[in-house]
């Protein structure tokens, strides 16, 4: 069975970096396009960026465009955003999703499976 794990959450001061990891397990990341979601408290989960498995094309929150970067490594089975210039508002739960859609997909019915999420805090 497909699984997604994240790791790499923690706590910075804001203008800090985190990395977030998200390995597949019991599948391949080929054919897959990645997504990463966020949840702040009492807040609906949001979109946060988005890397497809044909031609690797790339969508981000605006709010995040210039800060994140989104990758990718088929061989290692294993997604990663990188989150630099953080600021308190991007405080969350990060999850990461995996969709067979070969598109830029932004919304979460759009994904299949999910991640157990990770805590990303971020303080002034």
């Amino acid at each position: 069975q497909v699984q997604l794990v994240e790791s790499g959450g923690g706590s910075v001061q804001a203008g800090g970096s985190l990395g977030l990891s998200c390995a597949v397990t019991g599948g391949s990341l080929r054919r897959t396009t990645m997504g990463w979601f966020r949840q702040a408290p009492g807040k609906e989960r949001e979109f946060v960026a988005t890397i497809t498995w044909s031609e690797g094309r790339i969508g981000y929150k605006d709010s995040v465009k210039g800060r994140f970067t989104i990758s990718r490594d088929d061989a290692k089975n294993t997604a990663y955003l990188q989150m630099n210039g953080l600021k308190p508002e991007d405080t969350a739960v990060y999850y990461c999703a995996a969709t067979y859609r070969p598109y830029v997909a932004l919304q979460e019915v759009e994904y299949e499976r999910w991640g157990q999420g990770t805590q990303v805090t971020v303080s002034s």
